[in-house]
């Protein structure tokens, strides 16, 4: 199995994996995928420049999108749960007003672009790349370390001086970029806009980041093991569907991985407490 067939779940769980640490979740990022999608398949053209223009609109307002959302959960004193499942709802609704139904198209120079070759490798493998070099970067930045301490213990962070508004603005404004950036990569491999895709990415872009040892209770976790997490859901709706397995069968095997994942996760935090008790 190559890059590219995982590489949408692995650029949601990339956001996803950021927010965790933080010690929120992000569910917009379904709508976002679904609205991304959709704004690409209708609007795109032949034009390359359109396509520039209408990419980056994509990626400002998945950005904008995640920022309002840790706003809102800052100023408001919000359930990050219940602020994303609204952004997610409203997201998901505009997508259907601009496209009812799965359609539209985007240009064969779009869809190229998903299996270009550069140098011996293909896109999806250089995509891979930036992400691990992005990761190991930003986790070594005054932000990447002030949103692992932000999640480790808020109220520490903020007695060392952290803005946690700004931490939040940043870790869903990313989440919301990472969701559009899926949506654009999706669109080269299905060559249409799809309304109601994006809530097939929203459980298991949480999921990928839980099997590879990210902590639902925030501050610890690291993007490779993310990766691998959204590398072996991706081979279990593979193997389904090699094997002829009925479908229905993909869930059950995703959904049996998971507690263990989540309980490997809690032993694991726990046994960090204990540590520095």
């Amino acid at each position: 199995m190559t890059a590219s067939t995982a590489m949408t779940l692995m650029l949601a769980a990339t956001g996803q994996t950021i927010v965790l640490i933080r010690g929120g979740i992000d569910l917009s990022i379904g709508g976002m995928i679904s609205l991304g999608t959709v704004i690409a398949a209708t609007q795109f053209g032949t034009d390359p420049a359109n396509i520039g223009l209408w990419s980056i609109i994509i990626l400002a307002l998945g950005f904008g999108v995640g920022a309002l959302n840790g706003l809102l959960i800052s100023a408001l004193k919000l359930q990050p749960f219940l602020v994303t499942l609204a952004s997610w709802s409203i997201l998901n609704g505009t997508a259907m007003l601009i496209l009812p139904t799965d359609g539209g198209s985007v240009p064969g120079l779009w869809i190229g672009f998903g299996y270009a070759q550069f140098l011996g490798l293909a896109s999806p493998v250089w995509m891979l790349l930036a992400l691990i070099l992005f990761w190991y970067w930003f986790r070594a930045t005054r932000l990447g370390i002030a949103i692992q301490a932000t999640g480790s213990s808020e109220k520490s962070a903020f007695l060392s001086g952290v803005s946690t508004t700004r931490i939040n603005l940043i870790a869903y404004g990313l989440s919301g970029l990472f969701a559009a950036g899926a949506a654009l990569y999706l669109t080269t491999q299905t060559g249409a806009g799809s309304p109601t895709i994006g809530k097939d990415y929203i459980l298991p872009s949480v999921a990928a980041a839980v099997i590879g040892g990210v902590s639902l209770f925030g501050g610890r976790g690291h993007l490779l093991g993310t990766l691998v997490g959204a590398y072996i859901l991706t081979l279990i709706g593979n193997l389904v569907f090699v094997l002829r397995v009925s479908s229905y069968w993909q869930p059950v095997m995703s959904g049996a991985i998971l507690p263990l994942a989540v309980l490997a996760s809690s032993l694991a935090e726990k046994t960090a407490r204990e540590q520095h008790r």
